[in-house]
């Protein structure tokens, strides 16, 4: 009777042990590391819930950057957060071998929270198709970004690494050929 009450109060408590196993070490971490983000997605969306996912959410939040009046500079400002709301979308679509750029059209005429599943290629209502991504992750990420922008804006220089040229491999020798 204490065991099962114990087992009801792990249960109703939250608490659960995963036990991985793998054929590699390499693999092991691999399965742990999937683990994890998926536990931290989960804690995610239970404290602020789901949102369509794919990108969608993002392209779907795009009409509330036509009530923001801005010109000069800060219009120019506007239209680089619009084209990056549209990036994800973009990217996804184009992994799938598809045009981006008409996945990114066509979704704007869409009704909020229909998007494309890049998987079939077939347009969805995202959430019953359980393409979803956590609010508080997507949140998260537009204020970063935003955050790393207003940085670049106000900092009068950026410290990076100069990309390098690679060089030609050195030609090998002519083969059978001992020395």
């Amino acid at each position: 009777r204490e065991k099962l009450q114990e087992r009801l109060a792990k249960l109703a408590g939250g608490v659960a042990v995963i036990k991985v196993g793998a054929a590699t070490e390499t693999e092991l971490k691999e399965k742990k590391l999937r683990i994890e983000d998926a536990l931290n997605a989960t804690r995610a969306a239970v404290e602020e819930g789901l949102v369509p996912g794919g990108g969608t959410a993002l392209v779907n939040i795009i009409p509330a950057l036509d009530k923001v009046q801005a010109t000069g500079d800060e219009l120019t400002g506007v239209n680089l957060v619009r084209k990056a709301l549209e990036a994800p979308v973009r990217q996804i679509a184009e992994n799938a071998g598809v045009e981006g750029s008409v996945i990114v059209e066509r979704l704007k005429k869409e009704p909020v929270g229909q998007g494309f599943n890049a998987a079939t290629g077939e347009w969805v209502d995202m959430i019953k198709a359980g393409i979803v991504d956590p609010a508080k992750v997507t949140r998260s990420a537009l204020q970063n970004a935003a955050s790393v922008a207003a940085m670049f804006l106000t900092t009068e220089a950026v410290v990076a690494d100069k990309p390098e040229k690679e060089k030609a491999p050195a030609g090998g020798g002519m083969g059978d050929m001992d020395m």
